[in-house]
C-alpha cells in the first residue's frame, strides 16, 4: 500500500520527468504487489485504494501522468471506480439509457442485469480487481467498454435536458465526450499491455 508519509513528502514543484519517474515506479510497484500475491484480502486493498488513501493522494502521483501509461491507465480506473461509488444512481440512470443501443459494450463491461448501483459498483471493483488478479488488458477493455455506454448514456440525457435547460445539456455531452475519450485511451492502454509497453 502506498504509505500517505511518502506521498505527502513528494514536493509539488518536482521537474516534471521527475515527476513522471514517481508515478511510473510507484504504478508499477502497486499492480506487481497486486498481482504477485495469492491473498484477496490484497487483492480488496488495492481496489479500494482510493478509500483508504484518499482520491487526493492519487491524483497527487497519477493524474498528470500521459493517457497511455500505466499511471495514466490507473488514475482513469481509481477516478471511474470513485466516481461510481460517489453516485451510484445518476451512474445507473445513465447506463439503463444507453445499454438497449450497446449490447456489444454491456457485453464486454459485464455488467450484472439489471445494471442497477450495487451490480455496478460490483461492475468496477471486479475491473479493478482484474487488474490485480486477472488479465490486465482485459480489465482495461473493460473498463472502456462501460465508458463508452456511460458516454452513450450521457449523450442521451443530453437530448433528453437540452429543451430544459441549455447550458445542463452542454455540460452533459462534453461529459460524454470525455467518457469516449476515456474510453478510447483505455482501449489504446490494453494495446500497450498486451505488447509489453504500458510503461
Amino acid at each position: 500500500m502506498l504509505d500517505p508519509r511518502a506521498v505527502a513528502q513528494i514536493p509539488g514543484d518536482l521537474a516534471p520527468e521527475l515527476r513522471e519517474d514517481v508515478a511510473r515506479r510507484t504504478a508499477a510497484m502497486v499492480v506487481q504487489h497486486g498481482r504477485a500475491s495469492e491473498d484477496p484480502a490484497v487483492v480488496d486493498r488495492l481496489v479500494r485504494l482510493v478509500e483508504h488513501q484518499g482520491l487526493d493522494e492519487i491524483a497527487a502521483l497519477w493524474a498528470q501522468s500521459p493517457a497511455e501509461s500505466l499511471p495514466g491507465a490507473l488514475w482513469r480506473l481509481y477516478a471511474m471506480r470513485d466516481w461510481v461509488v460517489r453516485d451510484p444512481e445518476t451512474v445507473a440512470v445513465r447506463y439503463r439509457l444507453a445499454v438497449a443501443t450497446a449490447p456489444v459494450h454491456e457485453v464486454v463491461a459485464g455488467a450484472a442485469a439489471p445494471g442497477g448501483p450495487a451490480e455496478l459498483i460490483t461492475l468496477v471493483d471486479d475491473v479493478l480487481g482484474g487488474v490485480y488478479a486477472g488479465d490486465l488488458a482485459v480489465a482495461l477493455e473493460r473498463a472502456a467498454a462501460f465508458c463508452r455506454i456511460l458516454a452513450s448514456g450521457g449523450a442521451f440525457e443530453a437530448d433528453q435536458r437540452d429543451s430544459v435547460s441549455e447550458h445542463q445539456a452542454q455540460r452533459l455531452t462534453l461529459a460524454a465526450s470525455a467518457l469516449l475519450r476515456t474510453a478510447e485511451e483505455l482501449e489504446a492502454d490494453a494495446r500497450l499491455w498486451r505488447a509489453d509497453r504500458l510503461e
